[in-house]
């Protein structure tokens, strides 16, 4: 990887991490187009990116993060997290094969996309809109829902939790928030274990050239990533889900007909 594939790479998840449409399988589609190799500092890359999101969201909400008195927000982001941690844990290896798989990914774009077309239609009523009016019920199920984007790499994060928090009752803009919210413990806890694995198993791939490269990663993700976020809550607010819906589903599409066709989309 190269100081320009790394960019491309870092504006992608930038682009696309708080959006419904797959962070993952955007990085490795393009990692592919390009010609990216695959090897152990291109996954590093790929998950460590992932702290400029964080940080974005983070700082764009930063009197939600940093009230300490209320207690009641941090206490659903800890049971909302759980689930996740457990399976990924669990199924890391799992998930890992299924990324090499473009009919795999390409079925869950196209079914994620068909769910979002009808999302807006489905939970017309939802009435939450603050995480006071939440319950740690509320909170666990949508913490099980973010496991399925674990499960099944293409479903996108944002999209699990997002359809997970409006199955709970939250209004469609209160979801898209709490799924940025739990994004944060979520992401950093899987750098954090990247970061130590390779530590313990190859800590010569952390040398000054590729730390150079996830600095320069970082920084372009968090400028883009800041800028989606406020385009994706402004977006939303007044259009809905539907455009991401066709957008997978074009996205998915395009990705069985390159299969198909004998492109070999997934060799990095």
């Amino acid at each position: 990887m190269d100081v320009f594939q790394a960019i491309i790479i870092a504006i992608v998840e930038g682009l696309t991490e708080f959006l419904p449409i797959s962070s993952t399988g955007h990085m490795v589609i393009v990692s592919s187009i390009m010609g990216i190799a695959e090897n152990d500092f291109v996954k590093l890359f790929e998950v460590v990116i992932q702290l400029a999101a964080i940080l974005a969201v983070v700082i764009m909400y930063w009197k939600k993060f940093f009230d300490f008195k209320n207690l009641r927000f941090y206490l659903l982001l800890i049971v909302a997290t759980i689930p996740a941690l457990i399976v990924g844990a669990l199924l890391k290896s799992h998930v890992d094969k299924m990324l090499e798989s473009p009919l795999i990914i390409a079925l869950i774009l196209l079914l994620g996309g068909i769910v979002l077309l009808f999302i807006d239609d489905f939970f017309k009523k939802n009435h939450i809109s603050h995480e006071s009016e939440m319950s740690n019920k509320n909170g666990l199920i949508i913490g099980v829902f973010q496991t399925l984007s674990v499960i099944l790499p293409g479903l996108s994060r944002s999209a699990a939790t997002i359809i997970g928090g409006m199955q709970q009752g939250l209004t469609r803009k209160f979801a898209a928030e709490f799924s940025f919210f739990l994004a944060v413990p979520t992401m950093f806890a899987a750098t954090i274990k990247s970061l130590y694995d390779v530590y313990k198993e190859s800590p010569e791939i952390l040398n000054t050239e590729n730390l150079d490269l996830l600095m320069i990663g970082n920084v372009v993700a968090f400028v883009v990533a800041y800028l989606s976020i406020k385009f994706f809550i402004g977006y939303l607010s007044k259009n809905g889900f539907k455009m991401f819906g066709y957008y997978r589903i074009l996205l998915g599409a395009t990705i069985l007909i390159l299969h198909f066709s004998g492109f070999k989309l997934f060799t990095h």
